[in-house]
């Protein structure tokens, strides 16, 4: 990919965790790599420049909801390519925060297309990191064959312990197949997100690039934000000595994937965007790993005594998330490189070097 495939590129949140491999990789071959982060403290400890974002990229501090931002920033940069990762995350977090997930990440997305609007630039496309949070608990299939879609599971059903739909077992989610049903605020806020920018881009003859992604973790990821995964926490308690508790009846299955993957499938689509119009894919190691399983894998790596299971739960959770990538192989000419045990030990050896 050459700057003039780039072009001048503007990244949303673009100093967290997925926006600073991104500059990694693509910013020295932009034109321009302009950064909007507002260096939220949940994320970012010191509030100061990320050591890991390029050195190529130039960093604008402020808030994605503030119109005066927008003003100022597209009166200076006229991006070919918007990558959108701003957003606020965690679906347990969303329950109790929900204006302020809505503001950010609908009132944000709204708020940079306005900014746009005023200032005459139609961008030839949008990248937007959308998340497997769209799907909810996606469809389940009977014993008889026939599929459902369950919706949430309640209260009330965790409280009784039953952790899993009676009589039915999960399907793997498809852009093709999964009608998204999520289940939480924040799955609910990146749907609509999906939805604002394919309105708005279908209207402007532009393009937009979804990708739905799985978990994401590795090198890089906040060590302070515990909604940010459970992998980096899991390693931390590892790492000390603890035993891992694990949720419900450690068999919620989620797929991981490594962030060297999903920064390659960024720019993937990056080089094969559309001239017009929406495509959406799913992103993720596909491979359901229990919580169980990963939180083995950590502890053995550690040392650290085996986990245990404690029939806690989390309103909001779905029991189970993995993705079928095989359209997005063949769409993108991508494919994830890293196993989870491969990619558990890279997220060990980077922490590590952290406390050194």
């Amino acid at each position: 990919m050459t700057r003039q495939q780039l072009g001048t590129v503007l990244v949303t949140g673009g100093a967290g965790f997925i926006g600073c491999a991104l500059s990694e990789r693509l910013a020295p071959d932009a034109a321009r790599w302009v950064v909007v982060d507002s260096l939220h403290p949940q994320v970012h400890a010191t509030q100061s420049r990320p050591a890991a974002l390029a050195d190529a990229a130039e960093l604008v501090v402020g808030d994605v909801t503030e119109p005066e931002l927008w003003d100022r920033v597209l009166a200076d940069v006229r991006p070919d390519l918007v990558i959108h990762l701003a957003a606020e995350t965690g679906t347990a977090q969303s329950l109790s925060e929900a204006s302020r997930h809505a503001r950010v990440n609908v009132v944000g997305t709204t708020e940079l297309l306005d900014g746009l609007g005023r200032a005459g630039i139609v961008p030839s496309g949008f990248l937007l990191s959308s998340s497997r949070a769209v799907y909810g608990e996606g469809s389940w299939q009977r014993a008889d064959g026939t599929s459902f879609v369950p919706g949430q599971r309640s209260h009330a059903q965790f409280e009784r312990g039953q952790w899993d739909f009676e009589g039915a077992t999960p399907l793997t989610s498809s852009v093709a197949s999964t009608w998204p049903t999520p289940t939480s605020v924040y799955g609910a806020t990146k749907l609509a997100q999906e939805h604002i920018l394919s309105a708005w881009v279908d209207a402007h003859d532009s393009a937009l690039g979804i990708l739905r992604l799985q978990n994401v973790y590795g090198p890089g990821q906040s060590l302070i934000n515990s909604y940010t995964g459970i992998v980096s926490l899991f390693s931390q308690w590892a790492a000390e000595g603890r035993s891992i508790p694990v949720y419900e009846d450690g068999r919620i299955t989620r797929d991981f994937v490594y962030i060297d993957d999903v920064a390659d499938a960024f720019t993937a689509l990056a080089g094969r965007m559309p001239r017009a119009g929406v495509v959406r894919y799913d992103v993720g190691s596909g491979v359901a790993t229990t919580i169980l399983e990963i939180a083995g894998h950590i502890a053995d790596y550690h040392g650290a005594p085996a986990p245990h299971v404690t029939g806690q739960y989390r309103d909001g959770d779905v029991r189970h998330a993995a993705c079928d990538i095989r359209p997005t192989i063949e769409a993108l000419g991508w494919e994830p490189q890293w196993s989870v045990e491969r990619g558990v030990a890279g997220l060990q050896e980077w922490i590590a070097a952290q406390a050194s």
